[in-house]
């Protein structure tokens, strides 16, 4: 199925997918899934396969952890909703990826915009240039840079836009924003990601033109973090082949030992302590949701992701049964993934099962996970019981995520200082301070 009616076809299903799932009502955002030729810029795949609504692996270092990718359409489809483009406009992109996105936006904003793609991996760079001019967008700029400096030739802008997972605002980017600009950035926050719209706040003005800035929008995500110098202070760790573990910032253990990374992953590979919570929810409810109130209530938070290799060795790691993390709540084409709490002596994971195959399934709705924990390493019974209380917690707090959240940032340079803000978390950058809050 490679004629240009049967991908036209192709394309068209995967916009209406796409607009349906997220829920997004934006013309010109379903005209560019339409009209974009995905597969070429996925030259390694068949065609059908280059426009299926999933995140495709591009690029691995050398320990086979991801590095670039094309991401996920329909979050794809988020982050441009959330940008607000406009035909005219002029966008910077942090991270070109495949330059399948740049595409995307450069449709959108039409011949009269602009659109600069900047990435610190030359090789990803002239890939991306090559694949934008073989689809007909050979005026979008691509640059091998760091991206944290941004592109001061091409500003100001009216639109930035970051691709990879970013614990701080540059102070680039909000210095080549000019009036009214608006920043889309996967923002790390303890191991949980949110696509988050930041604005400058009404007190921002002449008196103090660095900030602070407010979230206009917020919506869960997943990216793969901004490499170099500019790097945030999380650090994905290899346990095992297949098997990572997210260690953020600020993570204490008990003994106030480093985390032992040899130690836990033997942890994993030995019987769980399995608890149930008595706790329904669906899978993105768990996976982002309750994530992002482990991230702001337990400064022992992490997140696990095990990912089957593409080719594996022998019959046996190709069976269902080779996940370790079986029963993640995100389940995804050979990737898992859970959140968590790690200490001295071991760690506890978030686990689930279709809520139609335990206890009273008659009155479960569709899609529906019955929550439970299973702890691995000597302290596994007491990590377990401590991830079980926080499930808990968060049930009879009506199950809170993102909706209903602010995020506020104060750029260092500003003279604005972070007020008191009742339940609040405060994230220290080095550009920025970050505060999380409910309304």
């Amino acid at each position: 199925m490679s004629d240009e009616s049967s991908l036209a076809r192709i394309r068209e299903r995967l916009a209406a997918r796409v607009m349906t799932a997220t829920g997004i009502s934006s013309a010109r955002i379903a005209a560019a899934l339409r009209e974009v030729p995905r597969h070429l810029f996925l030259p390694q795949l068949p065609p059908e396969a280059a426009y299926r609504d999933d995140a495709i692996v591009t690029k691995r270092d050398a320990d086979g952890q991801p590095i670039s990718s094309s991401s996920q359409p329909a979050i794809m489809a988020i982050m441009a909703d959330q940008l607000d483009l406009a035909p005219g406009q002029r966008v910077l992109e942090i991270g070109a990826g495949t330059g399948y996105n740049a595409a995307l936006m450069r449709h959108i904003v039409g011949p009269a915009g602009t659109v600069v793609s900047v990435d610190i991996d030359a090789e990803v760079a002239a890939q991306a240039r090559e694949h934008l001019a073989s689809a007909g967008y050979p005026d979008v700029t691509v640059v091998a840079a760091d991206g944290a400096e941004g592109y001061p030739p091409a500003a100001p802008y009216d639109r930035v836009i970051a691709t990879v997972g970013v614990s701080d605002l540059a102070p680039a980017w909000l210095d080549q924003l000019g009036p009214g600009g608006r920043i889309v950035v996967p923002l790390d926050l303890r191991g949980t990601q949110l696509a988050v719209a930041f604005e400058r706040a009404p007190t921002a003005g002449p008196q103090d033109p660095a900030g602070p800035w407010r979230s206009v929008s917020l919506a869960p995500c997943g990216f793969m973090r901004m490499r170099g110098p500019h790097a945030g202070p999380e650090r994905t760790v290899l346990l095992q082949p297949g098997l990572s573990v997210m260690l953020p910032d600020g993570l204490r253990l008990a003994d106030g030992k480093p985390v032992d990374v040899e130690a836990l992953g033997g942890y994993l590979a030995g019987p769980p302590v399995e608890l149930a919570t008595g706790v329904r929810a669906g899978s993105a409810q768990v996976v982002w949701n309750l994530g992002l109130w482990l991230a702001a209530r337990d400064p022992r938070s992490c997140a696990v992701t095990e990912e089957r290799p593409a080719r594996p060795r022998d019959a046996r790691a190709s069976r269902p049964g080779a996940f370790r993390l079986g029963r993640a709540p995100f389940r995804r084409r050979g990737l898992r993934f859970t959140a968590g709490i790690v200490d001295s002596g071991g760690i506890a994971v978030l686990t689930g099962i279709p809520a139609s195959s335990r206890g009273s399934a008659a009155g479960a709705a569709p899609g529906l996970l019955t929550v439970e924990v299973a702890g691995f390493g000597p302290h596994a019974s007491e990590l377990a019981g401590g991830l079980a209380a926080q499930v808990q917690a968060w049930d009879q707090a009506g199950q809170p995520g993102e909706a209903g959240l602010h995020v506020d940032a104060y750029p260092r340079s500003s003279a604005a200082e972070p007020g008191p803000a009742r339940d609040a978390l405060l994230i220290e950058r080095s550009s920025t301070r970050f505060v999380v809050y409910p309304s």
